[in-house]
């Protein structure tokens, strides 16, 4: 099992910030921010082009993009914030579980992240 699906298990602790039948969103471990939230679909997909190849992988993205609604509403980002996901190991991608990182609380510049 990968990070995130051991994570999403409960196997590896993590403080959640919200759920879903289909979405696990937690805080991450080095944030970049005040607020750094990972929203990770529950079924395993290795990445945005994954989820993007089948119904269900789409069907997922509606849930993930409902649920970062969720995340922004939960951590009062009224004034904005930014969603980042990394694709591939070349676009930064670490762990390879599509995973889209909410980020806000202060007011983000181009350079810092």
């Amino acid at each position: 099992m990968c990070l995130f699906c051991e994570i999403i298990a409960g196997n590896i602790p993590s403080t959640k910030v919200y759920e879903n039948d289909k979405v696990y969103c937690f805080n991450d471990i080095n944030p970049a921010a005040p607020t750094h939230v990972l929203v990770v679909p529950k079924k395993h997909f290795d990445d945005i082009r994954d989820m993007a190849s089948s119904e269900e992988g789409r069907e997922y993205m509606g849930e993930v993009i409902k649920a970062i609604d969720e995340v922004a509403k939960i951590r009062g980002l009224d004034n904005g914030f930014r969603v980042i996901n990394n694709c591939g190991p070349d676009g930064g991608q670490t762990v390879m579980h599509a995973h889209y990182h909410v980020i806000g609380g202060v007011k983000l510049t181009e350079k810092m992240i």
